[in-house]
Formats: structure tokens, sequence, C-alpha cells
């Protein structure tokens, strides 16, 4: 089960997705939205693993593939402003899709942004609890 620490991070068994790469139409400039952009995505679904741990089966567990085309659907489709609504779409998605999953992390990063200066990324991150975020 997942437990919040001090901090507000969640902690305990998670799937863990980093690099996901997608071309998408997402930002405020119109280049954003009729050029497009490569987004990268890096997720983190908690949810208990101990079954899967002991069974070795697949049914007891989530696929990363049902997450990967989660957030696939999300950056390839509707062209949003804000990347802070990109993440939450993934988020609310894989809650509504993912029952057994009790938190997640999503970070949406622009690496190719038209910034004065040198830079590897700019972005955001997001941490969502079923509990608060999507209740019954």
């Amino acid at each position: 089960m997942m437990e919040a620490v001090g901090n507000g991070m969640p902690t305990g068994d998670k799937l863990v997705l980093r690099g996901l790469k997608f071309h998408g139409y997402h930002g405020v400039k119109p280049e954003e939205k009729t050029l497009g952009q490569k987004f990268v995505i890096d997720v983190d679904a908690w949810m208990d693993l101990r079954s899967a741990g002991k069974s070795d089966d697949l049914s007891d567990t989530l696929s990363y593939t049902a997450i990967y085309r989660i957030v696939k659907e999300v950056v390839e489709g509707q062209s949003q402003n804000l990347l802070e609504s990109v993440a939450q779409m993934i988020a609310s998605k894989i809650f509504t899709n993912h029952p057994q999953i009790s938190a997640v992390r999503v970070q949406v990063r622009k690496p190719h942004v038209a910034v004065p200066g040198s830079l590897d990324y700019l972005g955001v991150e997001i941490i969502r609890y079923r509990s608060i975020d999507a209740p019954n």
C-alpha cells in the first residue's frame, strides 16, 4: 500500500516509465500549435506489486504498455496550451482506467525551447493521489 512521507512524496511499490518521447502540439505560441515539438514524459505509478512479485503472473500487475498508451494518446492528441494540462490529463486517465493505481507522478519535459541560454529541458512535474484527486 502507498503511503505519503513528510514531504508529500508517495512511498512503496511503483511502476516506472522513463523517457517516453512523442511529437505533440502543445504550447501557447502559434508555431508550437502548427509545427509541434518533441515532449519527453516520465511516469511513476504507485500500486501494490506484492502479488505480482510472488506469482510472476502479468494478471497480478499492470502492463507498462497500458500506461504508455495513455501517455501517447494524450501527448499526440488534442493540443493544450499548458504542460500542466498535459500532465493532469495523463494522471486523470491513469486513475480512470486503472483503479489499482493509488498515486502518480507525471513529468512533462520540453527539450527544445526557444529561450536564450543553454539548458537540457524545461517542464512540469505533478504528483496526484487517488484519495484526493480522483475519489470514488
